[in-house]
């Protein structure tokens, strides 16, 4: 549908309604304020909503969060489940090509001030540690065969002896999307992949040293191991040239396998398969395989990061205490358990540019996060700050679990570039007591925090919708960029 013959309706001050128009199945809701709503003039995504509304055995709402923004197919910030059932789809749009792009948080046992007096020399070591830049990678010998990892995720690594067992609990799904399947993953994406495990990649991926710099919630602060002052350890990376190759195989086969379905597709770009077909269950697997590289990919940057601190501070790796709060996936589409219309159904939910935001007494939260619900990091940009959240009750009802990912872009990189240089990005943040180490420069200009919308509002609009609540703010004083 056309962007500007959609029809919208506030609900209250935080939800906006797309009615059910043209082929829509199901209606659209959408996670806003007038400010953030606003910055939607002109954009797809609102149309985007509508459309993904339009698929096969769509359930609840099709539903986008506070950071939505026009993205392939469903819009970044979209969230939407479909009933197996009742002739439910499976869509690579909805995950993106960036499968299981994600976040890792590791709490850090030094006061924060110690990192800022000494963040260039620390920032220049994390930038030699950790390989960062466009189809960048770096070897190790520890790393086990490419089909363990693609098979078992993160436990591949701990059964390496490279990462903890106690990680595992704090990683969604363990660390390893089950079902997944290496042989689903060409030649050519094994090929773009392994040699980029343990590497951040370019665009908005990053690594920070940021300190807690506000608690809005002592217990669940204190739950989650976050202490005022401190230091934690921030990632945001995905599954690199494999998933994106996984995403790039499998879309001719999408566009047939609708075609052949008799699906009709308001965009081409939801290409999709029915859920059970032999086309739906291939890309599952790869998708799986995909996301299980990119735990297995953040786990590696950190133990990488985490040498690199520990050298730093002249101590063992063993010695430095850096506990994982959590590992969380923003692009996946996965079979869950969700009360729909006063009944318990299993659906697929895809979640792209949103994360699982689970709330207190799920079961599929570990002992230590069963009361406090689930770990939600939400980074922001590079000069201001990023959220970590507490998944609530109303994320159960309303959103299929789910909440915002991050602070939603405003520019296009070319259109950020054109505002500064990378040169000028760095030093106007060295100006804020912000170091910026990037494998390229000028890649800082795509990233100026002007380019994005300021992710307090986002996290506003989730927190007063019962969402997911506000535990901590963090603020960047070390930004590792490719």
């Amino acid at each position: 549908m056309k962007a500007a013959k959609i029809r919208v309706e506030r609900i209250d001050d935080v939800r906006v309604r797309v009615p059910i128009q043209g082929a829509m199945r199901v209606e659209g809701r959408i996670y806003a304020d007038e400010a953030l709503m606003a910055h939607l003039t002109g954009d797809a995504s609102v149309a985007q909503v509508a459309n993904v509304a339009c698929l096969p055995g769509i359930v609840g709402a099709a539903l986008a969060m506070p950071d939505i923004h026009s993205g392939y197919g469903f819009p970044i910030g979209g969230v939407a489940a479909f009933d197996p059932d009742n002739g439910g789809v499976v869509s690579p749009g909805g995950v993106g090509y960036d499968i299981n792009c994600g976040v890792r948080l590791h709490a850090l046992d030094l006061d924060a001030e110690e990192v800022n007096v000494s963040r260039d020399r620390l920032g220049n070591d994390l930038l030699r540690a950790v390989p960062a830049g466009v189809g960048v990678g770096r070897s190790d010998s520890r790393l086990p065969q490419l089909d363990l990892i693609l098979q078992e995720g993160v436990g591949a690594l701990v059964n390496a002896g490279i990462v903890s067992k106690a990680d595992l609990e704090t990683i969604e799904d363990g660390g390893c999307i089950r079902g997944a399947d290496p042989a689903a993953v060409s030649a050519k994406a094994r090929d773009r992949g392994f040699p980029q495990i343990g590497s951040l990649g370019s665009g908005n991926h990053f690594l920070e040293v940021d300190r807690v710099a506000a608690i809005y919630d002592a217990e669940l602060a204190e739950a989650f191991g976050l202490s005022f002052g401190k230091a934690v350890l921030l990632i945001h990376s995905g599954s690199r040239g494999l998933g994106h190759q996984v995403c790039e195989d499998v879309l001719p086969v999408m566009v047939r396998a609708a075609r052949n379905a008799g699906i009709e597709l308001p965009d081409k770009q939801l290409a999709c398969a029915p859920l059970g077909s032999e086309e739906a269950n291939r890309y599952l697997r790869g998708m799986a395989a995909a996301a299980n590289f990119a735990f297995a990919n953040r786990a590696m940057l950190a133990e990488r990061a985490l040498t690199a601190i520990a050298a730093w501070l002249g101590v063992a790796r063993e010695k430095l205490e850096a506990p994982l709060i959590y590992d969380v996936c923003h692009n996946i589409a996965k079979m869950e358990e969700h009360m729909i219309g006063g009944r318990s159904m299993r659906v697929c939910v895809h979640r792209k540019g949103a994360t699982r935001a689970f709330g207190p007494n799920n079961p599929a939260l570990p002992e230590r996060y069963r009361l406090t619900g689930q770990p939600v990091i939400v980074p922001g940009d590079m000069g201001r700050y990023s959220y970590v959240l507490a998944g609530a009750k109303g994320a159960m009802e309303e959103t299929f679990g789910s909440s915002c990912h991050g602070a939603g872009r405003l520019m296009s990189r070319g259109e950020a570039k054109r505002k500064m240089t990378g040169k000028e990005v760095v030093r106007v943040l060295a100006q804020r007591g912000i170091a910026v180490k990037a494998a390229s420069v000028d890649a800082a200009a795509e990233e100026m925090p002007d380019a994005y919308k300021d992710v307090a509002d986002v996290v506003s609009v989730v927190d007063r919708a019962g969402i997911a609540k506000k535990v901590a703010r963090l603020e960047p004083m070390l930004v590792v960029k490719g």
